[in-house]
């Protein structure tokens, strides 16, 4: 069989039956050997009756949720393409050719665009199309190098065999969002077509959470992307704690009547050390990805990892022991006062650095020796 048309359903019995009559149309007229297959999740009205009276196979995704559903068909579907698409009449099941000539030339995934295609009046609020759906979608193509203009257009196609061996695990809206990031991230062959999108034929609110989904959609694109989740954010703190640092350690500034001077450098330091732990957070969250499959190897990390504990626990002793002697320094300084008061000016600018060096270069031994754990499991994979 060469197309299995896939709609996730529940409770849709108010327009079930005319895209199931429309995706049945679809397949005669264009000569298709294809079935239309409805993934239930559960529905209590007449979802399933309808379905099976108008020939359409259906199956029971016991995963409840978009994602279970979606994941559930793709599993049973018996085409070598799956086409999917909301059952809710607002996509066009009869215009489907454009998605399956782009898998015959041997496209993995063909995603609708709908601000190409043509969004009706009505059909999408003002705040997902102006808002939500633009910025997930270029934060998506920030993150993950893509081409998609349209990340959660709900009419795409894809090729059964690589789908499932991208392991699509989400069980929520945000499934869309995994299907391109996880086709993306494992060099698929993507195809982005026109589709429409019409206000959609139910009487009852959309199972769509604006505010909920968008969440779920935008914590999905960070988790799977470490490197703007924690790298990046890490690196600029600790360049900026760095530069006001150096700054100040040698002496105040103003800006106008604005003065910086000691408790500035104090944050400096924060910043420093704030910035070293999120790049860790990053090493750690890499390794633990790749060794679990959940993101595909990446190279990069292979090199990092390829420093090796020994390394990275000699640069850490190599810091602590700057700070260490830094700090004994800054000491002697105060023994020379006769461990008296002294100036906060006088004192701080170089016992603020000391600290942070020493806690930095400590911090560093262990992370050494973490990534060493992870590493040993990372070479068992």
């Amino acid at each position: 069989m060469e197309l299995t048309i896939l709609m996730p359903c529940l409770n849709e019995a108010e327009t079930l039956g005319i895209c199931i009559k429309k995706a049945k149309g679809f397949l005669e007229k264009n000569n298709i050997d294809g079935e239309v297959l409805i993934s239930d999740n559960g529905s209590s009205d007449d979802s399933v009756k309808i379905a099976e009276s108008m020939g359409a196979r259906v199956v029971n995704a016991p995963t409840r949720g978009y994602g279970g559903a979606l994941i559930t068909g793709c599993q049973k579907a018996l085409g070598e393409y799956v086409i999917m698409g909301d059952a809710d009449d607002s996509y066009d099941f009869e215009n489907l050719m454009p998605f399956l000539e782009k898998l015959r030339e041997g496209y993995d995934l063909v995603m609708g665009n709908r601000f190409k295609g043509g969004i009706e009046k009505g059909a999408m609020p003002w705040s997902h199309k102006y808002i939500g759906n633009p910025v997930l979608s270029s934060i998506g193509r920030l993150f993950f190098k893509s081409r998609i203009k349209d990340f959660h257009c709900g009419l795409r196609g894809y090729n059964r065999k690589r789908m499932l061996d991208l392991g699509l695990r989400t069980t929520g809206m945000e499934y869309a969002s995994e299907m391109v990031v996880m086709s993306e991230l494992a060099g698929y062959k993507i195809a982005e077509v026109p589709t429409t999108l019409k206000k959609d034929g139910r009487s009852r609110p959309p199972h769509l959470r604006s505010f909920h989904d968008g969440w779920r959609h935008l914590k999905f694109l960070l988790m799977y992307s470490p490197k703007w989740l924690f790298l990046y954010p890490g690196i600029i703190l600790i360049i900026v704690g760095l530069i006001g640092g150096i700054i100040l350690t040698i002496g105040q500034f103003a800006i106008g009547s604005v003065v910086f001077s000691i408790h500035t450098l104090l944050y400096c330091m924060i910043a420093i050390i704030l910035g070293v732990n999120i790049v860790y957070f990053y090493t750690f969250t890499k390794l633990y990805a790749e060794t679990s499959n959940f993101i595909p190897h990446d190279k990069g990390i292979s090199k990092l990892v390829g420093f090796g504990e020994d390394k990275g626990v000699l640069a850490g002793f190599i810091l602590a022991f700057i700070g260490l002697a830094a700090s004994v320094a800054s000491l002697v300084i105060w023994e020379k006062s006769g461990f008296s008061q002294m100036e906060p000016e006088k004192l701080m600018r170089l016992v603020l650095p000391a600290a942070t060096m020493l806690e930095v270069g400590i911090e560093t031994m262990f992370a050494s020796f973490l990534m060493g754990i992870l590493k040993i499991e990372f070479r068992g994979k």
